[in-house]
């Protein structure tokens, strides 16, 4: 008799559950209370992924979490007793193991971290919201000292970029593959050079000047320098040499006049550049004025006018033979 009125009592649970507000337990229901109070274990279904977690783990911050164990927030349950979240499940597992642990390894990436961040203020977990704001911010400090490049996709997006600016402008332009000329012996290591200058240059002077990189040009090496606005000096560091069977592409390497250019475009740092002072520097030349071995120099007119001149540095053509008939052949050496 007391087995009849035992199975009576567990029947009258069950049907009150059916009927009244579910309460998302898996077993060890107690008696009653508002949201998850009555129940001991709890199944989670986050945005498809599946969790099992205690009432416990989730009270243990007052959190959106929390609330919903209590009865003060609306919780959804489906009838296979789920409690449903409609929120992404990727980063949930941090939420429970932050709330079980009072800490958790959080990801090194800055746009993952982000993502916690907006779950745990979604949650309003304030524990794991402090975590992540410090992990951002040394995460940030950390790059503070990097040097970032931009890279020219567009010659319009060059152009808003350089007047845009208010620092000077180092730009080197490499296309190699844009070469219709096998290269001579020391080319590749040069170009390398070449590349590898930009960047100790762009470390050095990082927040100084803004190096850009564009490999859409024709150019397969060449330095621009800008100040302004408007390009005060150029160094072309390519030629083509007529060697005896067919032509070829000699890429140079002057560092020294590069390096001398970088320190010239720092006079248009913070606006300096622009009184008549400056202007009488650049037309004597400076420290880079004359060119070095091996370099030719042109002046153009730039778009300001006769006083606003252009320096163009183009490495010397070599030229060593040439397919024109004998006795009008020209020789040119170094």
């Amino acid at each position: 008799m007391s087995a009849e009125a035992s199975a009576g009592s567990v029947a009258s649970e069950l049907l009150l559950a059916a009927a009244g507000p579910p309460d998302g337990l898996s077993e060890d229901k107690g008696g009653g209370g508002g949201g998850l109070a009555g129940s001991k274990y709890v199944k989670l279904n986050v945005g498809g992924s599946l969790h099992y977690t205690t009432v416990q783990t989730l009270s243990k911050e007052d959190s959106l979490l929390s609330r919903m164990c209590t009865g003060a927030a609306e919780v959804t349950i489906d009838p296979e007793g789920w409690v449903v979240l409609d929120r992404s499940g990727r980063h949930f597992s941090l939420i429970l193991n932050f709330l079980r642990d009072g800490y958790v390894p959080l990801p090194e990436s800055q746009r993952e971290l982000e993502e916690v961040l907006a779950e745990a203020q979604y949650y309003r977990v304030q524990g794991l919201i402090q975590h992540c704001f410090a992990a951002l911010k040394k995460l940030r400090e950390g790059f503070q000292g990097s040097c970032r490049i931009p890279m020219i996709t567009s010659a319009k997006e060059e152009q808003r970029m350089i007047a845009s600016c208010r620092k000077p402008v180092v730009k080197l332009q490499n296309n190699r593959g844009n070469n219709k000329y096998s290269y001579t012996s020391n080319s590749d290591d040069n170009l390398l050079k070449n590349i590898e200058l930009f960047d100790k240059l762009g470390l050095r002077f990082n927040g100084r000047v803004l190096f850009v990189k564009d490999v859409l040009g024709d150019e397969i090496c060449c330095w621009s320098f800008y100040g302004e606005g408007r390009k005060i000096a150029e160094v072309c560091c390519t030629s083509i040499v007529y060697a005896t069977e067919k032509k070829q592409t000699k890429v140079e390497f002057p560092e020294a006049r590069i390096f001398e250019e970088t320190l010239n475009i720092l006079i248009y740092e913070n606006g300096r550049g622009s009184g008549p002072g400056s202007l009488a520097l650049l037309e004597s030349g400076g420290a880079g004025s004359l060119p070095g071995a091996g370099q030719s120099e042109e002046e153009g007119a730039g778009v300001g006018g006769g006083d606003r001149r252009v320096r163009r540095i183009h490495v010397r053509r070599h030229i060593m033979h040439d397919e024109r008939g004998h006795g009008l052949q020209t020789v040119y050496k170094d």
